[in-house]
């Protein structure tokens, strides 16, 4: 393709290449937030979701903290009956982990799922890309918080990294030509 050609009128050629950037995100980010897009509607609602539930590990993990009193800090465990409850607790530490794990797993995911609406999808398709990931991550946390038997967990991440693998390559393909 000729880097020539202007793929966004909006933003003339003749604008300083950074400031030149920083308007063609501003017109994707607009292209991209359709309310009126049956997908994106989709995408908005399983994404919710999925942050809600990122809210949810949370508070859990600080709500597990004052329960066990098991601070990471020592001005908290200060504040809640002296530094002997500056320490660390395996339930505490497990929430952590799910928090960490969920924030690997669903950031790269909404990036990924908000690029693929811009394919325009079939919205049946994109409906069960985006709520096979919800599901394997909802099987994810109750796999983790419960220490479920092995491989009870690690399936539950794969069944919900395909979805993000399949979008990513339908991404790569369509924009392939521009390498």
């Amino acid at each position: 393709h000729d880097k020539s050609i202007n793929r966004f009128p909006s933003v003339p050629l003749s604008l300083h290449p950074a400031r030149r950037v920083v308007r063609v995100v501003r017109v994707v980010a607009a292209m991209a937030l359709d309310f009126s897009s049956e997908v994106f509607c989709c995408f908005a609602f399983y994404a919710m979701l999925l942050l809600l539930k990122m809210y949810f590990v949370a508070i859990l993990t600080g709500q597990l903290r004052l329960r066990r009193k098991a601070f990471a800090n020592p001005e908290d465990a200060l504040r809640h009956g002296g530094l002997k409850f500056y320490r660390r607790d395996e339930d505490v530490e497990r929430c952590r982990r799910l928090h960490r794990n969920d924030l690997e797993c669903i950031l790269p995911f909404l990036l990924i799922a908000v690029l693929y609406c811009q394919l325009e999808p079939s919205p049946a398709m994109a409906r069960f890309y985006f709520r096979s990931f919800f599901l394997a991550r909802v099987a994810h946390t109750f796999a983790y918080l419960y220490a479920l038997p092995a491989p009870s967990r690690s399936l539950a991440y794969t069944l919900g990294l395909l979805p993000c693998l399949s979008m990513a390559l339908k991404i790569l393909i369509n924009v392939a030509s521009y390498w």
